[in-house]
This record gives structure tokens, sequence and C-alpha cells, in this order.
């Protein structure tokens, strides 16, 4: 992020667990929408009320920088910090952290979206707790740019909670395949050629859990979460 920002370039930053349903860069650089230009960073909010993360509870997995000399501070002092990262296992916390003290020390604008109020970008929080939330995107009523798989255990769960929602288009026969087993032994993959390989044009949908979301219901599938044991369809 400091090296695209000390570029002259705007960034926008985000996990790889993360799913588009419009281009959220539309968002950010409209400028008739003047109540997010003041701002020199801007985060999806983590849903979390832990202490460690207060008291933005950003997410430091999808967020936009702005290039100026405020946010290359910034990321600056992060990089500074990476023996702290190191320390508390949580780029999250350390970035929080710098945060409150940016904004108050140097005049850094944060926002971060809030978790109820605003529905353009959801996350684990949404996913796994405000169903409501979820249910409209399932039936294309929502006004959300991302969908972020956070507050998700491992990556196993994750592919298939998003098999599950509709969104997931990449081929089995590709995950965690040696190149060479995919091109045939070849020296070179044309450009595309891994796209038309491993990429389905449609949705590869399965059915896993009846208590989380999923695009249509799953009576026939076991439950995952003992703390709600009930079907997301009802």
């Amino acid at each position: 992020v400091l090296y695209v920002s000390l570029l002259g370039h705007d960034v926008l930053f985000q996990d790889v667990d993360i799913v588009w349903f419009k281009d959220p860069l539309t968002y950010f650089h409209d400028k008739s929408n003047t109540a997010i230009q003041e701002f020199d960073i801007l985060f999806q909010h983590d849903g979390s009320a832990q202490s460690r993360y207060n008291p933005f509870s950003a997410n430091s997995g999808f967020y936009y920088v702005r290039a100026n000399k405020k946010t290359q501070y910034l990321f600056t002092s992060l990089l500074y910090h990476g023996a702290v990262v190191r320390k508390s296992k949580s780029h999250q916390q350390v970035l929080v952290q710098l945060l409150n003290e940016h904004s108050s020390m140097f005049g850094l604008k944060v926002k971060v979206f809030d978790k109820m109020q605003t529905d353009m970008f959801p996350g684990g929080f949404h996913y796994h707790q405000d169903w409501d939330t979820m249910r409209s995107i399932i039936k294309g009523e929502s006004n959300a740019f991302i969908l972020h798989m956070s507050w998700t255990e491992n990556k196993v769960n994750k592919l298939l909670f998003f098999r599950q929602m509709g969104e997931w288009y990449f081929s089995d026969k590709c995950i965690s395949n040696d190149l060479s087993n995919l091109i045939g032994g070849g020296d070179a993959v044309s450009d595309g050629g891994l796209v038309e390989k491993c990429c389905s044009k449609e949705p590869i949908f399965s059915c896993h859990f009846k208590d989380k979301p999923s695009k249509v219901p799953c009576p026939d599938s076991p439950l995952i979460d003992p703390h709600r044991p009930r079907s997301f369809w009802g």
C-alpha cells in the first residue's frame, strides 16, 4: 500500500476472501458523493467490539486509501511497527492503534462504515449474525458492493460458504494443483489460458450447512454452529 501510494495512486486494498457484486471503485471515485470525499482513508467495519480494535473497529481486509502525506505517514509508521505486528500476530490491531494515534495527532480523517446503518460493505459479522442483510443480498435487494468472508475460522469453511452462496467460480481441479499438471507439461501458458481451464462462467454451487446463508434452502445439510441451531431459511 505504501509504495503504490508514494507513486501518487489511491489504493483499494482487500483480502482474497472477498467477492464483488459490483465495482466498489465507482463508489469511492464518485465526486458527487461529498460525504466521503473529505476522508483520507475509509474502512469496512469489522463488527467486533473487542477493546483491542477500539475506537474505530476498522477491518484491515477492505479499505480505500487516498494518496496524500497523511496516509503515506500512516503506512510508513505501520512499516516501522513490523515487530509489533509480529508480536501481536495481528496486522489489524496495530493498524487500528495507529489510526487512533494519527487521527488525534496529525489530523488523519478516518471513515469506518457503520455495520448496521450502511449495507454497502458487509462482512463476516453480517454473514454469521445479520441474516436479514444476507437474505436481502441473496434476493438481489441489497446495495452491497462486496461480501467479505471474515469472522470465519479457516479457508476450507470460507470456500464452502462461498459455494453455498453461489459465489464460487473456481474449479476443484485447480485447487492445490501444480501448474505443470494444469498445462500438460508445457513451458508457458498463453494469456488467459488458466482462466479457461480453472474458472467457471456459472457459479459452482453446493449445499453444506443448513444454518448458514445459502442461495437456495439446504434442509438436508447438517448444522455447523451449535450456538445457533436453526436453519437459515427457517
